[in-house]
């Protein structure tokens, strides 16, 4: 159920991890209400069970919209059955007839909600944003009818405080604590007058991060610039050509669109010559749903702040981070804070640096400029060349997405002993012509694991950014399932022919994204719950993954030239080597400006906040230097603000990066290096394949024999270590 819960943003997802439920006993009298509501549905393909091959796949080629609401409202209503069932057992609750039936139920609206994430994230329209703001409400209710089950959450209480628990698995007790705490943390224990506020709160907040979702993707939508041949001095041929490809898609052709989406507006901010633009294309993206009219997210950031506050001091917490922390590894905003503070003095002392730099490059070239955030980019590229002779352009040369899709699957096979087999088109259904379909086997015992979807490109109704997911994942409580897993970028498709070409940095992230692809293919664990994850530590894994990029055996057979095909030269790997630490200030600071900003909007008291006023005053606080703004500023910070996955917690991208420094330097110290067995084996069985079936910190004590060292991400980024 975590899934589907992240997908709408609900408020009580922590409290549902556990709740994928299991089949009820034919005996209870709420199993033929079930079976009525499944056969008055059975017309419905997004209700039925996946079919084909790969023990069954999404009917992707049958998606319906139409069939979107009655499926989610027959689904729910079925869940509701099983749990009502579950909590009306007369038997005394055990692990078995409580916390086991807990997992297995909701599978319907698991399968719905797969279909749901393709129209949300993937292919979106107006039309499916009408249902998701109409639905958003009622799903939020259902969640509370669970959460707020008296007799369930009883039964579960039962067995975390029976002697049965002491019997069970470490893996079986803790997700009986997890689907405990989830349901204690999320309002089980309040009186039924704070249950009732509570449950409308949520439905409140499940529209309004609806909302602010939807304000966002229209801005991205609708802030296109379209440039003339006149317009295109700097920029590279591979970027002209896809910004023509962009343009002519929605009807320009003979233009060149620069879309509102990070994979266009970062290579044109970088390359582009003609600052007017570079200021036009920078404000378009960093105003998304700030531009004063009915897409405006000041409004709505102001009521999620004021009822996520309310909701929280019904359970007797202070502030609202103070409650998201208590359960993940940094326990308190207060130690987040000590990390990040730790950190920032070291970065915005760095990008002074940098800005010195770029300043008296664009003083020498008599550009009679001050430096400003639509320039950092620009002038970062002249410093890189003048400093490493490393032009960005050149290193892209070699940047295939193809040959770096073939370099992550040798590092899958390397490390996990991960085989992909392109399946053959039209074998698999997909949702759009440009996802692809890999098979997955064990490389030695040829015993299959799942499948990889693969959506790489940009396109309008697609929400920016990249990630990953899962349409199935590994469990063998009941049966063996395999797993699909599925990869999502944003980058910008070459024109029929030719290789898309991409950056430095997006190679990282597609090296990134599909570090979750391998947790998620890695997984060895026997429950549902255990896929739920701490989100202080799950970026980890795919945080690590990205260091594989710059191993020689990758770069020897997969970084070759577009046009030649002779490997990247020494000297230009040398150089990458060499500047791996430029720009961390950058990097950082708008990084962290958003973590900081997260934190303080969630541990200050909301009567307080005017967004736009509240983000200038804290920033100036900071000493944020005027040349950098935030990754993602308050109106499009869609990862703490159009749900709660990542609200007062996207500080865990740092977090994870000690992780991942620490993790990397045993890889380097290793005799084998980055491909080290005994490293690599250990890296699998602790950190990859028990998801969250152990506690993460005794997982990485495990892998690496002690806690991690904060020293080893300063190292990392070139910033001075302190003691």
């Amino acid at each position: 159920m975590q899934l589907k819960l992240t997908l709408i943003g609900v408020a009580v997802a922590t409290a549902l991890l556990g709740c994928s439920q299991a089949p009820v006993e034919s005996t209870n009298t709420n199993t033929t209400a079930k079976v009525e509501i499944v056969d008055k549905a059975t017309d419905n393909p997004l209700l039925a069970p996946f079919s084909g091959p790969y023990q069954g796949v999404p009917q992707f080629d049958k998606m319906d919209l139409a069939q979107l609401k009655p499926a989610l409202e027959a689904a729910m209503a079925e869940q509701l059955a099983e749990v009502e069932a579950i909590a009306n057992n007369p038997e005394q609750p055990t692990f078995a007839n409580t916390i086991v039936a807990l997992e297995g139920a909701g599978k319907t609206l698991d399968r719905v909600f797969t279909y749901y994430g393709i129209w949300g994230s993937n292919v979106s329209s107006p039309e499916f944003r009408e249902i998701r703001n109409e639905m958003a409400p009622k799903l939020s209710a259902f969640n509370s009818k669970i959460t707020q089950n008296s007799k369930l959450f009883a039964r579960v209480k039962a067995v975390y405080e029976s002697e049965e628990l002491k019997t069970l698995t470490p893996e079986e007790q803790r997700i009986t604590w997890i689907v405990y705490n989830g349901f204690a943390r999320n309002g089980a224990t309040l009186d039924d007058a704070a249950k009732k506020r509570y449950a409308d709160i949520n439905q409140e907040l499940a529209t309004l991060h609806a909302k602010f979702s939807s304000n966002v993707l229209a801005d991205e939508e609708n802030y296109v610039v379209f440039l003339t041949k006149e317009q295109l001095s700097g920029l590279p041929q591979s970027f002209i050509d896809s910004a023509a490809a962009a343009a002519k898609e929605r009807g320009k052709e003979g233009q060149y669109a620069i879309t509102n989406s990070r994979s266009s507006m970062d290579p044109f901010l970088t390359y582009s010559t003609e600052r007017a633009l570079r200021e036009q294309v920078w404000k378009n993206y960093y105003e998304r749903g700030n531009n004063g009219d009915e897409h405006d997210n000041n409004a709505v950031i102001k009521a999620i702040l004021k009822l996520r506050h309310e909701r929280v001091q019904l359970l007797g917490y202070e502030n609202y981070a103070q409650w998201r922390l208590e359960d993940r590894m940094a326990k308190t905003p207060e130690n987040a804070m000590a990390l990040m503070n730790k950190v920032w003095p070291a970065a915005i002392a760095r990008v002074k640096e940098e800005v010195a730099d770029m300043q008296a490059i664009a003083d020498k070239e008599g550009a009679n400029i001050k430096i400003e955030p639509w320039d950092y980019r620009f002038y970062s590229e002249k410093v890189r060349k003048d400093k490493y002779d490393l032009d960005s352009n050149e290193v892209k040369q070699y940047l295939q997405l193809d040959n770096l899709r073939e370099a992550m699957f040798y590092v899958a096979g390397r490390l996990f002993n991960f085989d992909f087999t392109e399946v053959a088109k039209g074998s698999v259904p997909v949702f759009h012509e440009d996802v692809r379909v890999w098979e997955v086997k064990d490389k030695t015992t040829g015993k299959h694991i799942g499948l990889w979807y693969l959506d790489p490109f940009a396109r309008k109704g697609k929400r920016s950014g990249a990630w990953a997911t899962t349409y199935r994942s590994h469990t063998t409580y009941d049966g063996v399932t395999n797993v699909l897993s599925s990869n999502n970028s944003n980058f910008v498709k070459a024109p029929e022919g030719k290789p898309t070409l991409i950056s430095w940095s997006d190679a990282e992230t597609y090296f990134h994204e599909f570090g979750h692809a391998l947790h998620f293919l890695s997984a060895d664990v026997k429950y549902p719950t255990s896929h739920s994850g701490v989100r202080d530590y799950t970026e980890f894994q795919s945080q690590l993954l990205e260091r594989w990029l710059l191993t020689d055996e990758v770069i020897d057979q997969f970084l070759v030239h577009q046009e030649t095909g002779k490997p990247m030269p020494k000297e230009l790997v040398a150089k990458i080597k060499a500047s791996a630490t430029f720009n961390q200030g950058f990097s950082t600071t708008e990084y962290m400006a958003s973590a900081i900003m997260d934190l303080l909007y969630h541990t200050t008291d909301p009567a307080k906040i005017e967004p736009q006023q509240f983000e200038k005053e804290q920033l100036t606080k900071l000493g944020m230097p005027s040349e950098v703004v935030m990754r993602h500023r308050s109106t499009h910070f869609g990862h703490i603000f159009s749900g709660e996955g990542y609200s007062a917690g996207y500080y865990g991208y740092l977090w994870a990066e000690v992780l991942t420094s620490d993790a990397a330097e045993a890889f380097a110290s290793a005799p084998g290096g980055f491909y080290d067995k005994d490293v690599s084996a250990r890296l699998v069985k602790y950190l990859f394949s028990v998801r969250n079936a152990m506690d993460p910190a005794e997982a990485y004590r495990l892998f690496r024999g002690r806690d991690a060292e904060v020293d080893a991400l300063m190292r990392d980024r070139g910033f001075p270590v302190t003691k």
